[in-house]
């Protein structure tokens, strides 16, 4: 009886490890687009100072590291791909170079997971990074990340959602 228990409170400690890895790959992202900062430098920095550290008085919530490093580093290199399909996501008249840097981030963790992390269910990819939004930007732009990362799973896993391609 008591493992039950202990058995939720430990996927709920991988969830969490998981969220904060995503928070934080956005966040590296975004630096990444907006200070030009590299690859290597970036990894480096967020493992030693951000994932489970405090900074500036805020402790942040342990993060699975590994996930945090496929994020970022699958972001970089399939960036070529992702973009044009998120391109295609958004409004017309409303390229994604356009969108603020932040989202933008949101935008390409969230597509890399949804084609490259088969082993996590669309629906959880799409919720996480729509909570990741909402910690950063208004309800528009939150609606505007849900209404994009839905649309590239719905076409990218049809199966998941019960329709065909």
């Amino acid at each position: 009886m008591s493992g039950s228990s202990g058995e939720g409170r430990k996927d709920e400690r991988k969830a969490n490890r998981r969220g904060a890895a995503r928070l934080a790959a956005v966040q590296a992202l975004y630096q990444m687009d907006i200070a030009g900062t590299d690859l290597n430098e970036i990894l480096a920095e967020f493992e030693s100072h951000w994932l489970g550290g405090e900074v500036e008085g805020d402790k942040y919530l342990p993060a699975d590291a590994n996930l945090f490093r496929d994020i970022v580093r699958g972001v970089v290199a399939d960036q070529r791909k992702l973009d044009p399909v998120i391109d295609q996501a958004l409004t017309r008249g409303w390229p994604l170079k356009r969108v603020e840097a932040l989202v933008r981030a949101v935008l390409r963790a969230g597509a890399f997971e949804i084609e490259s992390r088969k082993d996590i269910p669309a629906r959880v990819i799409v919720s996480e990074y729509v909570d990741v939004a909402n910690a950063f930007v208004d309800r528009d732009e939150t609606g505007m990340v849900n209404a994009v990362l839905d649309m590239l799973a719905r076409s990218s896993r049809a199966e998941e959602f019960g329709t065909s391609r």
